[in-house]
């Protein structure tokens, strides 16, 4: 080989080199790290709004699919603009949401959608400057299969934390029962029509106390570096919080964190997700196929490893195994059901911090027999052979004089759901130092 001929093959190796480096960091920066994909046509995203990759993607609100709204069998929202209302946690310059149709007999047809920051509290009102359409896989109509779910392309939108975001969505036609979310605690809406882009928000006559559709609003994030997830029941979805006040416990806990890091604590970054369920169990789905309020066992995966950059799971289960089991529930039964939760968790790399179960003395489900369950059960959490770190919730909110009921002014009335001052006391009784580090190594 001639000198000139080798310094040509040389040549052209290097360029190769350069080639495939290029395309490695290139697949590399584009990949949010979850393993998530947009489902459509599985054509690449044309979306000319979608942002350079800067920052992290992390979750900024988030709820759990947990049944099909009653009402909605036969015609569903055919010719309905949803407007959904949902609170960011945490603040990003772009944005992505994911849609469910879990529960439709049918494909969902999104032909359009927006995403928009809300003009003033409780209003359908958007910011003009902030309306954005959104797109999945570079078009604006989308097919959600019956069960399923899609994520959208992302668009360029400045998202402050603590603000609320509309997110609509019109289909034209029936998927058959809508896949809700009740007891949001939050005001939505919905109007006759195509009204997905109307930023004056007068058409929105339809007010109603849950969200469809919507399941999860992700930013990208430079003020956040991973997600906490909170799983639990109804004292996780804030079911006797103040409603359109974000005051459930997690709403606190991001708070406090925001608190944290404002100060220069040594906290990490997280932003905090709430995929509580109202009345969920441990081990028992509800009725139906697929389930309502379907157990923790059973959406783990979706719910918790399905979410976006989770480093930290908050579980809160426990009891309504107690209280909805006609017969007497076996502790063992419910810790063992905790202790697979927090196996799936570790194989992912995600620690768990686990709740001990409040007291419910004074609730129509008491008896000294629950009582004893529920006890058995929080001996075991407190032992630590349950999760990495325990939150006592049980402790916080317990009178002290009689610890099998809630201190009254914790309690809502109910002797069984916090009040605000409550739900204030659960973020409280977490250990922000519980937030560091990361599950123990497999052995």
């Amino acid at each position: 080989m001639t000198r000139r001929h080798g310094y040509a093959l040389l040549a052209a190796i290097t360029a190769l080199i350069v080639a495939l480096s290029t395309a490695i960091y290139v697949g590399v920066s584009s990949d949010d790290g979850t393993g998530r994909q947009t489902v459509a046509a599985g054509r690449a995203p044309r979306n000319s709004a979608a942002p350079a990759s800067t920052g992290t993607w992390v979750g900024s609100w988030s709820a759990s699919p947990a049944a099909a709204e009653p009402g909605t069998e036969t015609t569903g929202l055919a010719n309905r603009s949803v407007r959904n209302v949902v609170h960011a946690s945490v603040g990003g310059t772009s944005a992505r949401i994911t849609l469910s149709n879990l529960y439709g007999q049918r494909p969902l047809t999104i032909t359009h959608a927006s995403i928009a920051l809300a003009a003033a509290d409780d209003s359908a009102a958007a910011l003009p400057e902030s309306m954005r359409r959104l797109t999945f896989n570079g078009d604006t109509t989308v097919i959600v299969p019956a069960g399923g779910q899609v994520l959208s392309d992302a668009v360029t939108l400045r998202v402050p934390h603590d603000s609320d975001v509309l997110v609509t969505t019109y289909s034209p036609t029936s998927s058959g029962p809508v896949t809700h979310h009740p007891h949001a605690r939050q005001i939505s809406y919905a109007a006759e029509g195509d009204l997905t882009e109307d930023v004056t928000g007068t058409g929105y006559t339809e007010q109603v106390e849950y969200w469809r559709y919507l399941t999860a609003l992700d930013v990208l994030s430079n003020e956040s570096d991973g997600t906490v997830v909170a799983l639990g029941d109804s004292l996780t979805d804030g079911i006797t919080s103040t409603e359109g006040a974000n005051l459930r416990y997690t709403d606190v806990l991001s708070q406090r964190i925001r608190d944290a890091l404002a100060d220069r604590r040594d906290v990490p970054r997280y932003s905090v997700v709430n995929q509580g369920i109202s009345g969920n169990r441990v081990l028992d789905d509800g009725l139906g196929r697929p389930a309502d309020n379907p157990s923790g066992l059973n959406r783990f995966s979706r719910d918790v490893l399905g979410r976006t950059n989770v480093k930290i799971v908050v579980i809160d289960l426990g009891v309504n195994d107690i209280l909805r089991n006609p017969q007497l529930a076996d502790p063992e039964e419910i810790v063992d059901g905790l202790r697979t939760l927090v196996r799936q968790a570790h194989a992912r790399g995600i620690k768990v911090i686990g709740a001990t179960l409040m007291p419910f003395y004074g609730h129509r489900g008491y008896t000294d027999a629950r009582e004893a369950v529920r006890q058995e059960i929080n001996a075991e959490i407190r032992s630590g052979s349950v999760y990495d770190a325990v939150a006592d919730f049980d402790q916080a909110l317990r009178d002290p004089y009689d610890p099998r009921r809630l201190r009254s002014d914790y309690d809502s009335g109910d002797h069984l759901h916090p009040s605000d001052k409550g739900y204030a006391r659960m973020a409280e009784a977490i250990d922000l130092d519980d937030l560091k580090g990361a599950a123990p190594a497999r052995l």
